[in-house]
């Protein structure tokens, strides 16, 4: 015979999955009288759900908000999904570091031991850095939960690794790449495995939705330590190309915007007002022509602060754009662009 706190839990775990549950259905699905229902129904109210009546030929009820916040039943993927968004939430610097790691020890104190050992295999390092401009990728979380394992197990793992553009119905291509797993990283809605490639002997980032294990997984391996001992330096650095995490070229110019309207813009960059219609941003990137092209996507006036390579790279920019508009077939119609500031 069903208890009536499992009745109460299968009950919870009924109502979100439609807008109206009728009576008559919710008593056939936890095979009980309408009368239970109800009694069941009352219980949940007094413990701070928001279950309104619904009118009908039947009757029913739906599940609303409350002004508290109560009890919460989580299915294996949702539980998964929450402790992942909990460990990724410091990358968003908002200030809630300390409110998402008490939240995520409360998750783990409950849920079962199957959820708690995934749980704690998915160590995820979030990185506020930019991984270069894609954009957010799909990840299976099968895949995620997989690599997190292996590299807790400290195993080597054999892996498919998709081209770019491979159509993903076509099997592999090339043969399997072996690496020694390190690190599950995230940055702007990518995942990326970072891994010592052991027939390439350099550390390499693999896109984890490119990613299909193989198994089974090789022989256990005495981790690498990454080259400066800290994985968020080290893989920003690779996101910029380089091996240490600063951008070879930095700059400065006043834009004539405010700030509020650069600041979603920046990126890593940092951006100061400096009245209520200009403001002064300052951002890196791999060469001073690509730094000066970059600063061009506000398409409004600019003053350079410096330094003067940034000038002389404006100046050679100017030139030629100059005289590919020269060269361009006079057909080409050439139309304002809409002022931001607007």
């Amino acid at each position: 015979m069903t208890t009536t706190t499992a009745r109460l839990l299968r009950l919870l775990s009924l109502l979100p999955t439609r807008r109206d549950w009728p009576g008559a259905l919710l008593a056939e699905r936890l095979e009980v009288s309408h009368r239970t229902v109800r009694r069941d129904v009352d219980r949940l109210r007094e413990m701070g759900y928001s279950i309104q009546a619904t009118m009908g030929p039947d009757g029913g009820y739906r599940l609303g908000a409350g002004s508290e916040l109560p009890p919460l039943l989580f299915d294996d993927d949702q539980t998964v999904a929450v402790a992942v968004a909990l460990q990724t939430a410091p990358a968003a610097g908002v200030g809630i570091e300390e409110g998402a790691i008490r939240a995520l020890a409360t998750i783990r104190q409950v849920m079962p031991s199957r959820l708690r050992h995934r749980l704690d295999a998915l160590e995820v390092t979030a990185i506020a850095g930019r991984a270069g401009s894609g954009s957010p990728t799909r990840v299976s979380t099968e895949v995620l939960v997989s690599l997190a394992q292996t590299v807790r197990a400290r195993e080597v793992l054999r892996l498919d690794y998709a081209a770019r553009d491979a159509d993903p119905d076509a099997g592999p291509t090339t043969p399997p790449r072996r690496v020694e797993p390190h690190r599950i990283v995230t940055s702007h809605g990518r995942w990326f495995l970072l891994a010592w490639d052991l027939d390439r002997e350099d550390w390499r980032l693999f896109s984890v939705d490119r990613v299909a294990p193989r198994i089974p997984t090789g022989p256990r391996f005495t981790p690498r330590q990454v080259p400066g001992g800290d994985v968020e330096e080290f893989v920003s650095a690779r996101f910029k190309g380089r091996d240490v995490n600063e951008w070879p070229c930095r700059g400065t110019v006043i834009l004539d915007l405010p700030a509020r309207d650069v600041l979603p813009f920046a990126g890593d960059g940092t951006v100061r007002a400096i009245d209520d219609h200009r403001c002064s941003l300052e951002i890196g990137s791999w060469s001073w022509g690509s730094l000066a092209a970059s600063f061009g996507r506000f398409e409004v006036g600019m003053e350079v602060v410096g330094p003067a390579e940034l000038a002389d790279a404006f100046a050679v920019l100017a030139q030629r754009y100059a005289d590919t508009a020269r060269t361009a077939p006079s057909r080409v119609t050439v139309v304002d662009a809409p002022n931001r500031s607007d």
